[in-house]
């Protein structure tokens, strides 16, 4: 399925570029949310006349990770959860509860942001999670997990 970016894609492509996906991702995931169009000639020719349009949303939306990313600097979270007395969680921290106390502590986070590589927190201490802005714009966020009492 050939699909005309219509924002920077990660591990993809730039804005405008021609890129060869299978169906189902393009069909299901980069269509729907707004990343692709098919590849036609009216496509293209619309694509083309809009093309500083997208070009300056592209540039608004990055400028807009930028700022929040200065949000993040030295910040840190502490998330309250059951512990053992060996330090092991009663469950685990993920994504969500990240995303939450990022929330509730006045810097606008949406779970699907938060990346954690190694899977979701399951001990007592500090971590450092990615948090992905936008496909140019990564920082980090000092998550520190203690134990409720």
């Amino acid at each position: 399925m050939e699909l005309i970016l219509l924002q920077k894609v990660k591990n993809l492509g730039n804005l405008g570029d021609k890129v060869k996906v299978k169906p189902g991702y393009g069909r299901n995931y980069l269509v729907p949310q707004g990343k692709a169009t098919a590849a036609t000639a009216a496509n293209l020719a619309e694509f083309e006349q809009r093309r500083a349009e997208y070009e300056a949303r592209a540039n608004q939306q990055l400028s807009g990770a930028e700022a929040r990313k200065a949000q993040f600097e030295n910040a840190q979270i502490t998330i309250k959860a059951n512990a053992s007395p060996e330090g092991k969680l009663f469950g685990s921290v993920g994504p969500r509860d990240i995303a939450e106390a990022c929330t509730a502590n006045g810097i606008a986070l949406d779970k699907s942001e938060v990346v954690m590589a190694d899977g979701p927190i399951r001990h007592l201490g500090e971590f450092d999670v990615q948090v992905h802005l936008h496909a140019d714009v990564t920082t980090t966020l000092k998550v520190i997990v203690a134990a409720d009492e």
